[in-house]
This record gives structure tokens, C-alpha cells and sequence, in this order.
């Protein structure tokens, strides 16, 4: 057990997807299942300079316990500052340092997988969270390399600067989120270092997790886009079953919808039609579903059209 985090079991955790990881998501896959929840990924320097927005984003629902926010970084000083500000705020279990994000923007900043470029650097700003957090963990997420993979070596440096965990996406910075992802590697550096390594990247489907900890031996499987859409799959795979009821569909759907209400309001609404696209994949009227919501700004109209769709179409793939 390492504090509210145990790896005596595989662990399932909800990836930061910028757009789409906002707390009415990720308190919809911690009651159906998910293990840990991260925010979105948030810059040091926006934290250390109070940034309103950022610090809006800080927020998390009751019911994620633990809790992780992912911050981004290039220099130590000024993310030793990020997590000065962040000290200050309760119920956040874990910090989580991104070095695998591939946008340019990110990468030309020095932050996320930019870091892979320069390890000693990787290396003194884990160091510098550690030593600074007074968090409960501290974790990064990799990629296997930044041109060509390294990812033994980069392992083994977040090990021995102090990290409590690692999440590892299985591709390059050059492979970005097309290159076909090698959980070989995944394998390899779970053999490699003591702490527990949590595997990412193309887990979509309930047997492609289960296949992916089979494989790797790793500690847990990270879902972010495959579960966009589909965010039950955290509940097939907490409760052992391939099969997935409609009707705890329709009941995900529903709560993940009052939760944008509430969340955000009327502008909920809107925010929700690109939800209700991923979800209606694969049900017959889809088309017509979305059409229908995209001229709808009522957030009782909304609720019901939705509600009647999921409760009584047919999925057809």
C-alpha cells in the first residue's frame, strides 16, 4: 500500500486528455470505476503566476480520492513555485510531471516529452517536487524516448530522482499518437526498475486492457481517448466483465450530462453536443441525434431528447 494508492491489484487510471478530463468526467468514471483520476495537465508557470483559469481547473469532485494533478515544466525554480501554490490546496494526493505531451507548443517550451532531451534537467525537476510537495506521491509520465527510444535510461533516471510511480506511453515524441504503440518496451522497463509502472497508450477496449497487463506485467493500465465514448469501460474492468449492460450506458451518459450542468451551468449544454457525438456512435438515428442537439440550448429539452434516445435506440455495431 503506498498511502491511498494500493498496486497489490492492477490499478485503472483515467489519462489527462486536455478538452475532455474536466471534473464532471472525471468524477463520471470514478464512480464506474476508475482507481485514480488527473487533472489536466496544467503549466507551472500559469500555477506560479495565479492564473485564474488554472486554478479553476485545480478543482476536483468529492468522490475523486485519490486525486492527481499533472503539471508541466522546464525549469526548476519556477516549478518548485508551481508547487508552493499547490501545497496550499487540500485533496490533492499526487503530482504528476509530465514528460511525454508531443504538441509543439508544449515541446517548444521545453515541457513535456522535451524533457526526454535532457534527463539531467528530467531528473532535478522530479527531485525538486519531491523535495518540495507536500503531497502524499510523486509521478511522471513518459514516453519511450524523444527520436529514438531510450526508454530504459529514462526510467531509470525517474526512479532514482525519487519518483513513487511511473505511467509510460508507449511511443516516441515522434511517434506522436500514430505510430503503433511498442508495448515490448513497456515490458522492459517494468523489469527494470522497482517502482510500479502504469502502461498507456491505444487501450480501447476492455480485452486490449487486459491483454496490455497480461503482456507488460505492468501495475495498471492509463485510458484517456479510449474511454472517450466510452467511459464504461472503467466499469467492465472493475467489475471482470466484458459485457456491458445499456443501461448502465444510458445511466453514464445521464450523469455525465447533469454533472456538466452543474458544473458549468447553461453553457453545459453546449459543451456536452461533442459528448453526445462520441456516445452515439454505433446507435441507430445517431445522425439524426446529432443534427437534433446541435439546435438545442435548453438544458430540460436537451436532458430529455438525450435521455429518450439512449434509453430506447438501437446499438447496430
Amino acid at each position: 500500500m503506498i498511502d491511498k494508492l494500493s498496486f497489490d491489484k492492477p490499478i485503472y487510471v483515467l489519462a489527462p486528455l486536455a478538452g475532455f478530463t474536466d471534473l464532471p468526467f472525471r468524477s463520471v468514471v470514478k464512480k464506474f470505476g476508475a482507481d485514480l483520476t488527473v487533472s489536466e495537465m496544467l503549466s507551472s508557470n500559469a500555477l506560479a503566476h495565479g492564473s485564474e483559469k488554472t486554478l479553476h481547473m485545480l478543482q476536483k469532485a468529492p468522490i475523486e480520492d485519490p486525486y492527481s494533478v499533472q503539471i508541466s515544466g522546464s525549469q526548476s525554480d519556477m516549478v518548485r513555485r508551481a508547487v508552493e501554490v499547490l501545497n496550499e490546496y487540500n485533496g490533492i494526493d499526487i503530482l504528476d510531471l509530465n514528460c511525454g505531451c508531443p504538441v509543439p507548443k508544449v515541446v517548444g517550451h521545453g515541457s513535456g516529452s522535451s524533457l526526454l532531451l535532457n534527463l539531467p534537467l528530467m531528473g532535478d525537476i522530479i527531485k525538486t517536487i519531491k523535495e518540495t510537495s507536500n503531497k502524499s506521491l510523486t509521478s511522471v509520465k513518459i514516453r519511450l524516448g524523444f527520436e529514438e527510444k531510450n526508454h530504459i535510461d529514462i526510467a531509470k533516471m525517474v526512479e532514482d530522482s525519487g519518483a513513487d510511480f511511473l505511467a509510460v506511453h508507449g511511443r516516441t515524441r515522434a511517434g506522436k499518437f500514430k505510430a503503433a504503440v511498442d508495448y515490448d518496451a513497456i515490458k522492459e522497463i517494468k523489469e527494470a526498475v522497482s517502482i510500479p509502472v502504469i502502461a498507456n497508450g491505444d487501450i480501447d477496449s476492455y480485452e486490449k486492457a487486459k491483454w496490455v497487463l497480461e503482456h507488460t506485467g505492468s501495475d495498471g493500465v492509463m485510458i484517456g481517448r479510449g474511454a472517450v465514448g466510452a467511459p464504461w469501460i472503467f466499469h467492465q474492468l472493475r467489475t471482470g466483465s466484458e459485457d456491458i449492460d445499456n443501461n448502465i450506458k444510458h445511466d453514464i451518459i445521464m450523469e455525465h450530462f447533469d454533472k456538466m450542468i452543474e458544473f458549468y451551468g447553461l453553457h453545459g449544454v453546449a459543451m456536452f453536443r461533442k459528448h453526445t457525438h462520441t456516445y452515439s456512435k454505433g446507435y441507430k438515428g445517431a445522425s439524426a441525434l446529432r443534427n437534433s442537439v446541435n439546435h438545442i440550448s435548453d438544458i430540460g429539452e436537451y436532458r430529455a431528447v438525450i435521455d429518450d434516445f439512449f434509453k430506447n435506440s438501437e446499438q447496430v455495431t
